[in-house]
């Protein structure tokens, strides 16, 4: 198998993170975004969309988007379990996953994007203040998890920290702030700094 992967790109790194927290071993294969690779024709016969992440399978067949690709990872790899060991354990997982994905990784993203985009968009003053509005809205909520525990979900980390450190990674390479306020998360990002999942 190969992964189709770009630094610092929030959902390839959320892959990133997930890939080395399990300790999995398989080929990461770079696109470039910024010379535009993901729209060249070998690129785009793996994902016509133009998108990474990609994984290839050893047959050549090629799957798109990062939380499928984990999870597909996850059956194969099943320890450390990172998605939850029971039903309600991996019910509270994908919960909070969605939450730092769409209300940080997402926001985070749509700012950086309207504000200095990396990929030459315009800039859109309106729709980076809905979407730091929307972040806004998000980070109290993650910071109080991590009041009451060192990972997003509990004692241990899980693909809910994964998207989080990628969030907070792109956040950061745009220039996009996360108020000091946020102390709990503070120490998340410097603890998780030290782990394999942050080290990508």
């Amino acid at each position: 198998m190969k992964l189709y992967v770009f630094p610092v790109a929030p959902n390839p790194t959320k892959l990133r993170s997930y890939v080395a927290e399990k300790g999995i071993a398989i080929e990461q294969v770079m696109v470039d975004l910024r010379e535009g690779a993901q729209r060249r024709p070998e690129f785009r016969a793996k994902n016509p969309l133009g998108r990474l992440p990609v994984l290839e399978l050893d047959d050549g067949e090629c799957i798109s988007e990062s939380l499928p690709i984990i999870e597909y990872l996850e059956e194969l790899f099943p320890h450390p379990p990172m998605i939850g060991r029971t039903p309600l354990e991996r019910l509270h997982v994908r919960s909070a996953e969605r939450l730092v994905d769409t209300g940080v990784l997402h926001a985070a993203a749509m700012v950086v994007h309207a504000t200095r985009s990396p990929l030459g968009l315009p800039p859109r003053p309106e729709m980076a203040e809905f979407f730091r509005g929307r972040l806004d809205e998000a980070l109290p909520l993650v910071d109080a998890r991590l009041a009451a525990a060192p990972f997003v979900c509990g004692e241990r980390p899980t693909i809910a920290d994964c998207t989080l450190w990628a969030a907070l990674g792109f956040a950061r390479f745009g220039e996009v702030e996360i108020p000091d306020r946020h102390r709990h998360l503070a120490r998340w990002r410097e603890q998780f700094a030290m782990r394999p999942g942050g080290k990508v």
